[in-house]
């Protein structure tokens, strides 16, 4: 039961990186992918049915670590409180701008709002990107359970850490590169004209790009947490997962040189869920270790509720996740198309 929960848990989350990790790659390319106010209009209008159900899947998968796992999502709140707490204010700020920035018919009203939304969609793939480096690195865990951790210290990643280290910055970039190419798969895929055109010119060489820094960041991860690697080669999920995200970048490559961006799009989720779920796999049982003594580490195990709650859980999991994603499904058809900008003064 307790394995079940883990996996559960994870996979929600890893739904949430593809799923907002595309509308935080069309912010990405916000500012620079699109020149006039019409064709900001239709960034918006590709994301805008999409985005607010999308974070549903961050509630979720912290609901679910709250109900399995409290301790481990206690343990992080606390530890990571800073950080937790940009992140908050960045996924305000983003659902702000795209609210507000139509409201007002004033170029300085709408440049502010452009400018917010591009800004907070490019650091949230930094920040939740350092966020995932930490929990590969781990964190000074003690023998209480709990951890305080500065958002800075030294920029190593030797005791005492920080939130931001050159591990865990490089781990952020990976993040931001990915939801770039993520992000411009998607919008290559929705959208039609000069914003199509530009962003299926980016979608090679950010491919590229990934692959590149993927490569550098596997052999950072090797130094900073060779456990991982050991828990690798053990793990027979693992390896499914391995060759899952191998294939989904090929698919990506295949989709955007042949002009078939929705195989592209899928391809790099693949990548996505992929890379995530072989992560999982990797560190299991371990939730958040600790740099410390290994002792103090938070698992599966010894973080879990009880098996009346599990059992509880699953009953509603089960009743409840169908239904998201006959919802999910049920969106995506009835905005299938390519995505128009609203006329002046509605919508987006």
């Amino acid at each position: 039961m307790v394995e079940l929960w883990f996996w559960l848990v994870s996979v929600m989350v890893a739904i949430y990186a593809v799923m907002d990790g595309f509308d935080f790659g069309a912010g990405i390319h916000h500012l620079t992918a699109a020149k006039t106010n019409e064709e900001r209009r239709t960034i918006l209008a590709a994301i805008g049915p999409l985005w607010d159900g999308n974070e549903v899947w961050l509630l979720a998968g912290g609901g679910a670590m709250f109900l399995a796992f409290p301790r481990v999502l206690a343990a992080g709140f606390s530890g990571f409180y800073l950080a937790f707490f940009m992140v908050v204010w960045a996924l305000i700020l983003r659902g702000i701008a795209i609210e507000f920035r139509s409201h007002v018919q004033d170029g300085i009203w709408r440049s502010f709002w452009d400018g917010t939304f591009g800004f907070a969609s490019t650091l949230l793939p930094v920040l939740l990107g350092a966020a995932l480096g930490n929990v590969i690195r781990g964190v000074p865990l003690d023998g209480t359970g709990y951890f305080n951790i500065p958002l800075f210290t030294h920029f190593g990643t030797a005791n005492p850490v920080g939130v931001l280290d050159w591990y865990t910055v490089l781990v952020g970039v990976f993040a931001l590169v990915t939801l770039a190419l993520h992000g411009a798969l998607f919008l290559a895929w929705k959208t039609e004209g000069p914003v199509h055109d530009r962003v299926a010119r980016r979608a090679l060489p950010l491919w590229i790009a990934v692959i590149g820094i993927w490569i550098v960041a596997t052999l950072a991860t090797r130094a900073v947490n060779p456990g991982l690697f050991a828990g690798f080669a053990k793990a027979p999920l693992a390896w499914f997962f391995l060759l899952v995200y191998l294939a989904g970048l090929a698919l990506a490559f295949w989709g955007l040189r042949k002009g078939r961006w929705l195989l592209a799009f899928l391809g790099s989720g693949a990548f996505i869920l992929g890379l995530l779920a072989a992560t999982a796999a990797s560190v299991f049982p371990v939730m958040l270790g600790s740099t410390l003594d290994p002792k103090f580490s938070l698992t599966a195990y010894n973080s879990s509720v009880g098996a009346h709650g599990l059992r509880t859980g699953l009953v509603w999991w089960f009743i409840g996740f169908p239904i998201v994603l006959g919802y999910f499904a049920l969106l995506f058809h009835i905005h299938r198309g390519k995505a128009k900008a609203a006329a002046e003064g509605e919508g987006y």
